[in-house]
């Protein structure tokens, strides 16, 4: 019998100062650079905000429905049809960095529709999986039905491209399909199976292999393939244990690139120092703790593996963003979840987090 009547409160408040500080941090890095090139220091957070709010009151909309809605053919089908579409339609719109990753509408709006692929994969997964739980050694009739849809997304985001986000669906499809059961050798051949073309990926495009090579050597190039990676160390490193102060910070002053969005926790780490970086890992480490109990303490299989696919999505980004900021896995474009600039991706998680908190409502 499920008996928790209200969500899970650690799980709403950690999300709602995630949300807060990530305004807060996003405001910080962008004010200069938003005043010297649109002559306002609000264009960013302003923009932020507005998709925060729509997300918050989405997540608030979506925390009281049924996750019974979500586990039906009819919501199934048509979302992996509609996420579909997105992904082909990218390829329709005028690239940017040469990259085709946005649906743009005007100067205005833009929607990156591999966001929205996260949550509806975990959905079908979790509906897909969860009557086949015994039948997991099966891969003719489960397996390899189970990984046509991951694998289509993540071709469609690879050839945007965008390698980082498809290996969080790979990683997230991966787990999941673990938790329902599969064996560990089905996931050691589909992982041998996969290593070429990664492979290739890494290898034998040259943007991706400076990358990899700056990655092992940060020093080797500077100012060229590692630029990114030198000036975020080196904004790590002068924040010290407790940062310059908010809003004090140096390398965001046209030194280090996307200093709010997939550099953030460099800022963070800056002007906050030690102390404020541990305060967001500490978070994170609290949501991931929180949403995993609400996965496992679900005694519904649908519910229990898109909570767990909610969680572990979340944590992956995370794990990466941070990672690449402290140079420990090669430069991947990753956003940090809930606190990096982009509204499509604050969005998608909040109302992913919305579903996460209304199986918490239901968990025993």
């Amino acid at each position: 019998m499920a008996k928790r009547v209200g969500v899970d409160k650690w799980l709403f408040f950690t999300t709602l100062v995630l949300v807060v500080t990530g305004l807060v941090m996003v405001f910080s890095a962008s004010a200069v650079v938003d005043q010297a090139r649109y002559h306002s220091a609000y264009t960013f957070v302003l923009t932020q905000g507005i998709w925060a709010l729509l997300g918050v009151m989405t997540m608030l909309v979506l925390m009281h429905v049924d996750v019974s809605h979500y586990n039906s053919p009819r919501f199934i089908y048509p979302a992996l049809c509609i996420t579909t579409v997105l992904l082909l339609l990218v390829f329709l719109m005028p690239g940017s960095h040469h990259t085709h990753r946005w649906i743009r509408f005007g100067d205005f709006f833009t929607f990156q529709p591999s966001e929205i692929a996260k949550p509806v994969l975990v959905l079908f997964l979790a509906w897909f999986l969860h009557n086949r739980l015994g039948q997991m050694r099966d891969w003719r009739q489960t397996l390899v039905p189970a990984a046509l849809i991951p694998v289509l997304f993540t071709v469609l985001v690879v050839a945007q491209p965008d390698l980082g986000t498809a290996l969080v669906l790979a990683g997230v499809t991966a787990m999941m399909l673990v938790l329902a059961g599969m064996e560990w050798r089905y996931l050691l051949a589909g992982a041998c199976a996969a290593a070429p073309a990664l492979a290739a990926l890494l290898l034998w495009v040259p943007w991706r292999r400076e990358r990899l090579l700056v990655f092992l050597s940060p020093e080797s190039d500077p100012l060229g393939a590692g630029y990114h990676i030198y000036q975020s160390l080196i904004a790590v490193g002068t924040g010290g244990l407790t940062g310059r102060g908010y809003m004090e910070g140096m390398q965001k002053l046209f030194y280090l690139p996307e200093a709010s969005t997939d550099f953030i926790f460099a800022n963070i780490a800056e002007e906050l120092g030690f102390i404020g970086a541990m305060f967001i890992v500490l978070l994170f480490v609290t949501f991931g703790v929180r949403g995993l109990r609400t996965a496992f303490r679900s005694s519904n299989p649908f519910a229990r593996l898109a909570a767990f696919g909610i969680t572990i999505t979340i944590l992956l980004q995370a794990f990466f963003n941070i990672s690449v900021v402290l140079s420990l896995v090669p430069n991947k474009g990753i956003p940090l979840p809930l606190i990096s600039h982009g509204g499509t991706s604050l969005f998608c998680t909040l109302a992913s987090i919305g579903i996460l908190l209304s199986i918490s409502r239901q968990a025993e």
